[in-house]
């Protein structure tokens, strides 16, 4: 790979990494349409730092206001004291699905789940799963309404995000609207509970990067996958965000449902 290469996967990274249509699967479509090698998880997970980067930078504020409620909580040892400690801790629980199947399907999720077969018939699933949670649900709800157990939902949807094709935006936003969550609302849930994910995830490709050895042009490549992926995400997070504030999620719908069927149709 080179820098070129880096910087347009870092591109696509920061623009579907929020967007809920799924940033593994465009990792893995354009490199093939472009006859590129296929990146691989550890480079796309390492990538996905710069997005973290973002979504931290766009939320300081209730970063910082989690964390610190969060530790304080812990020193009173009342986890549940304020409605900040409440949802920080709930957050550190929703997590929790999504690492204990990322490291027991690990193997899979690196080759098999890779399949391009398999991600087009993730991004129609889901679409359709999208589109019925936005159809039923009352979407009356902002984020200190959520309850515990729902919380926990959301993060149990947070897991379908390892399938390459489902998309963690997708599948979070869709757990949010579930659980009657207003559309930017269930967005913006949906960036703060991968911080958790994103972060684990980015850390523990990365050192298994380094452990095989890489160059110095790799780490140009990194640099430069990662920075690209942070300027464009954090753009990303603005437009979605004002994109759901007057229109729901049908147009992502629809183009998670014509990249899937053009990839079972075209590329497989």
């Amino acid at each position: 790979m080179d820098w070129i290469q880096a910087l347009v996967l870092g591109i696509v990274q920061g623009l579907t990494e929020f967007l809920p249509i799924s940033s593994t699967a465009h990792l893995r479509i354009i490199p093939h349409l472009l006859d590129w090698q296929d990146p691989g998880t550890e480079f796309s997970a390492v990538i996905q730092l710069g997005t973290l980067l973002a979504v931290m930078f766009y939320f300081w504020n209730d970063v910082v206001s989690l964390s610190r409620a969060a530790m304080v909580s812990l020193w009173n040892r009342k986890l549940f004291e304020t409605s900040d400690s409440k949802l920080a801790w709930s957050i550190a629980a929703g997590t929790i699905p999504v690492v204990v199947a990322g490291l027991g399907f690990k193997d899979i999720i690196k080759t098999d789940a890779r399949e391009l077969w398999l991600i087009g018939t993730a991004l129609i699933i889901l679409a359709i799963g999208l589109y019925v949670a936005e159809r039923l649900s009352q979407l009356n709800r902002q984020i200190g309404q959520l309850k515990f157990l729902q919380i926990q939902l959301i993060g149990l949807t947070q897991a379908l995000a390892l399938i390459p094709g489902c998309s963690r935006s997708g599948s979070t936003i869709m757990g949010g609207l579930i659980v009657g969550l207003k559309r930017e609302e269930a967005a913006r849930f949906s960036f703060l509970l991968g911080i958790p994910a994103i972060l684990g995830s980015g850390i523990y490709e990365l050192v298994e990067l380094l452990e095989t050895g890489i160059n110095s042009s790799d780490y140009l490549n990194l640099i430069v996958g990662v920075f690209a992926a942070f300027v464009v995400g954090y753009l990303s997070i603005e437009f979605l965000l004002r994109f759901l504030r007057m229109h729901g999620t049908l147009v992502f719908v629809i183009y998670r449902i014509v990249l899937g069927t053009g990839i079972l149709v075209f590329l497989v």
